[in-house]
C-alpha cells in the first residue's frame, strides 16, 4: 500500500503542476472561455473516440473515458500531458529501441521451427514468430516451490560464476537475503567476474537508499537504477521493471516470482507464510533471458555492442526433451503476450486449468474464458491469498468471486499466507511460470517476464504444488461471496479504479 502511496503522490505532484500552469493560461484568456470550453468539448469527444477505436483492452481504458466524459477540460488535459511525457520519454524511447534491435540476436532455430509446424503447436508459433522468443529444447528445469527451496540453490551457482552474473528484479531489500547475495556479488568482482544489478525504483524506494546505486558501484558491481521517480515524469511513472532474473555465465538463469527480499525465503513475512516459486533453467533458453537483460541494461548504460560475446555455447545435449520459451512482456509495443499467452492456455484447455495468482483484476476477456472453459467441463481452479498484502486491491480481488463461483470456476483462498506465485499448469502439458500477476499493472503496464513449457519434465512438479496448496486453502462458496448493496456499490467503484491500481 505504502508504494501505491508514493507512487499516487508523486505522479500527482507532476500532474497538478503542470495543469496548474495550463489553468493559468486558460484564466488568462477569460474573454475566450466559451470558445475554448466548446474546443475542450469536441476534442474530449474525439479523444474518447480514439481510445474506443484503438483499444485492445477496453477494460484499461475505461477509466479515461470516464474521467474524459465528466471533466472534459481536467481529463482532457489529464490525458494530453500524461501521454505527451510517454511520447517524449527518453528512457522510453531507448528502451524500445533496444528491444527492437535485441529482435536480431532471437533467431529460432529452424529444425524446431519445422517441428512446431508439422505438430501444428500453435501456442509455441504465437510465442516465437509472433512475440519473437524463439523456441528452445536443449535444456534441464527444475521447479522449486519455495523461495526458501530455490534461494541456496541460487547462492551455490553464484559461487561458481565464471564470466558475468547479471540480476534484474522489482524489489531489492536489505537483509539476509540480500547480505548473503552481496558478499558473494563483491568476491566474484574480485576474481574479475562481470557483476551488474538493475532494479526498480518504485519497487525499492521504501526499501533502499538514494545512495544505493553509488554503494554497489564502490565494490565494482555495476548498477542500474530503472525508471528514477520524478515528479514530472508523467504516465512513464506507470511502466515498471517487474521481471525477476539471475543470469550466470550464459548458461543458467533463475526465475519466477521472487525477489530479493527477506519475506521472499520466509524470513520477517508479515503476511503469514509467503507462498513463492522459483524456477532454474540451465541450457539454450538462457540466451532470451540473457537478450532481454542486454536489451533494457543497454537502454540505461549503452556499453554493449555485441550481445553474442554472453552466448554460452552448449556442447553437451540435457536430457529434457520438452519445450521451454521464456518470453517479455512491453508496455511499448502493440502485443499483449501475457495476457494472450494465459488466453490461450485457458480456451486451449481440455482437463483442467490450475492457477497461482497474487491478485484477481482481470477484464471481461479474462472473465469470460475461464466461465467458458469451467462450463465446456474444464477443471478451472485458482489459488489466491488467503492474507492480503493490500486491502484494497485484495477487496477488488474478491468482488470477481461471485461471478465466477457462479460461472463454475473454484476459488481457494491460501489459508497459511499470502501467494505471490504467477502460474498456469493445464492438462499435464503446458505450464508457464513468471513475474507477470492477473492484474492490469502486470498485464498491460510493467515489463514481465516469464517461461512457457511444453511437455517438459516440471509440469508434474508444478501441477502437485498447486494441489498441494489446495489441500490446505478454504474453497470459497458461491454463500460466501454474497454482498449487501453498499458492498457491492464500493465493489463497483474499485472496479472502475483497478486499472490504477
Amino acid at each position: 500500500m505504502w508504494l501505491a502511496i508514493k507512487r499516487g503522490i508523486v505522479v500527482l505532484i507532476g500532474v497538478l503542476l503542470q495543469i496548474l500552469l495550463t489553468l493559468f493560461i486558460y484564466l488568462k484568456l477569460g474573454e475566450y472561455i466559451q470558445i475554448i470550453e466548446i474546443l475542450y468539448g469536441i476534442i474530449s469527444i474525439l479523444i474518447v473516440l480514439a481510445i474506443i477505436k484503438n483499444s485492445k483492452r477496453l477494460s484499461i481504458d475505461l477509466i479515461w473515458i470516464i474521467i474524459i466524459m465528466l471533466f472534459p477540460l481536467i481529463g482532457t488535459l489529464l490525458f494530453i500531458i500524461l501521454n505527451k511525457n510517454r511520447n517524449n520519454s527518453k528512457i522510453l524511447k531507448n528502451i524500445n529501441r533496444n528491444i527492437k534491435e535485441g529482435q536480431e540476436y532471437l533467431k529460432q532455430d529452424e529444425s524446431i521451427k519445422k517441428e512446431i509446424q508439422e505438430n501444428n503447436l500453435g501456442q509455441l508459433r504465437y510465442i516465437s514468430e509472433f512475440a519473437g522468443f524463439p523456441v528452445t529444447k536443449n535444456n534441464d528445469v527444475k521447479y522449486y516451490p519455495l523461495g526458501d527451496d530455490v534461494y541456496p540453490i541460487m547462492l551455490e551457482e553464484l559461487k561458481n560464476a565464471k564470466k558475468f552474473i547479471f540480476m534484474e528484479y522489482f524489489i531489492i531489500n536489505k537483509g539476509k537475503m540480500w547480505e548473503n547475495i552481496l558478499n558473494i556479488l563483491k568476491e566474484k568482482v574480485n576474481q574479475g567476474v562481470d557483476v551488474r544489478v538493475m532494479y526498480d525504483d518504485m519497487g525499492s524506494v521504501a526499501m533502499l537508499p538514494t545512495s544505493f546505486p553509488k554503494e554497489l558501484e564502490k565494490y565494482g558491481i555495476k548498477c542500474v537504477l530503472f525508471n528514477k521517480l520524478s515528479p514530472f515524469s508523467g504516465i512513464i511513472m506507470n511502466h515498471r521493471d517487474h521481471r525477476k532474473m539471475t543470469i550466470i555465465d550464459g548458461h543458467t538463469v533463475f526465475s519466477g516470482g521472487i525477489n530479493i527480499s527477506d519475506e521472499y525465503i520466509n524470513l520477517n513475512s508479515k503476511h503469514g507464510h509467503w507462498k513463492d516459486n522459483g524456477i532454474m533453467i540451465k541450457g539454450e533458453a538462457v540466451w532470451n533471458f540473457t537478450v532481454m537483460f542486454l536489451e533494457i541494461w543497454n537502454a540505461f548504460r549503452n556499453e554493449d555492442t555485441d550481445y553474442t560475446k554472453y552466448k554460452f555455447e552448449f556442447k553437451n545435449k540435457y536430457k529434457e526433451n520438452g519445450f521451454i520459451v521464456p518470453y517479455g512482456e512491453s508496455p511499448l509495443d502493440n502485443e499483449i503476450i501475457g495476457e494472450d499467452i494465459y488466453l490461450n492456455i485457458i480456451n486451449q484447455a481440455k482437463k483442467y486449468v490450475y492457477i497461482y495468482t497474487p491478485y484477481l483484476i482481470i477484464d471481461t476477456d479474462v472473465i469470460n474464458s475461464l466461465v467458458l472453459a469451467a462450463r465446456r467441463g474444464v477443471d478451472v481452479r485458482i489459488v489466491v491469498p488467503g492474507i492480503p498484502d493490500k486491502k484494497f486491491v485484495y477487496d477488488v480481488t474478491k468482488s470477481y468471486f461471485y461471478t465466477l463461483i457462479q460461472g463454475g470456476v473454484k476459488i481457494y483462498t491460501y489459508t497459511p499466507g499470502f501467494v505471490h506465485s504467477k502460474v498456469f499448469v493445464a492438462d499435464d502439458e503446458v505450464a508457464t511460470v513468471g513475474t507477470i500477476n492477473m492484474d492490469y499493472r502486470s498485464l498491460y503496464l510493467h515489463f514481465e517476464c516469464g517461461i512457457y513449457m511444453k511437455n517438459t519434465n516440471v509440469i508434474q512438479d508444478i501441477k502437485q504444488d498447486i494441489e498441494n496448496s489446495i489441500k490446505i486453502s478454504h474453497k470459497e462458496t458461491i454463500e460466501e461471496t454474497k454482498s449487501n448493496i453498499l458492498k457491492e456499490l464500493w465493489q463497483a467503484i474499485l472496479r472502475v479504479f483497478a486499472p490504477l491500481m
